[in-house]
C-alpha cells in the first residue's frame, strides 16, 4: 500500500514538474488584437496641435517607455514583460487600431487605461503622439 502511494506521489510530481517547465520555457504568445480594433479608423490621425498625446504620455507612459520611447523608462526594469520600443518597425507597423488597443485596453502588466483617459479623441491622441516618436 504504501509503495502504491509513494508511486501514485512521484508520478504526480513528476507531471507537474513538466508542466511547470512547459509553462515556463514556452514562447509568449503573440498579442491577439480583435478585428473590429484593427481595422479601427482613427479620424484624429495626425492631429495634436495642443499637445494632449505627448502630456498623456508623460503623465502614463514615460515612467515604462522612456521620454523618447525606447522602452527605457525608469519602471521598465521593474517589468517582467519585454518592454517595447515604441519607435521600432515592429511597433510603427501596426494600424493605429492595434495601437489604440494595446496602449488603451493593455494586458498582462500594461495597465488598462479606459477610466483615466476617458475621452476616445484623447486615447487618439495619445496614438497619434506614439507614431510621432518615430519621427
Amino acid at each position: 500500500m504504501k509503495t502504491k502511494l509513494n508511486s501514485i506521489l512521484s508520478i504526480g510530481f513528476m507531471v507537474v514538474f513538466m508542466l511547470a517547465l512547459v509553462a515556463f520555457t514556452a514562447p509568449q504568445d503573440d498579442w491577439e488584437v480583435p478585428a473590429e480594433y484593427k481595422t479601427m479608423e482613427n479620424e484624429f490621425a495626425g492631429e495634436d496641435e495642443d499637445g494632449i498625446g505627448e502630456d498623456l504620455y508623460k503623465q502614463h507612459c514615460k515612467s515604462c517607455h522612456g521620454k523618447e520611447g525606447y522602452g527605457d523608462g525608469t519602471k521598465a526594469n521593474e517589468i517582467e514583460t519585454e518592454m517595447r520600443d515604441l519607435t521600432s518597425e515592429e511597433v510603427q507597423s501596426q494600424s493605429d487600431g492595434e495601437l489604440f488597443y494595446k496602449g488603451i485596453i493593455g494586458r498582462d502588466e500594461m495597465p488598462n487605461f479606459e477610466k483615466k483617459i476617458k475621452d476616445d479623441e484623447d486615447r487618439w491622441m495619445l496614438v497619434n503622439y506614439m507614431r510621432a516618436l518615430a519621427n
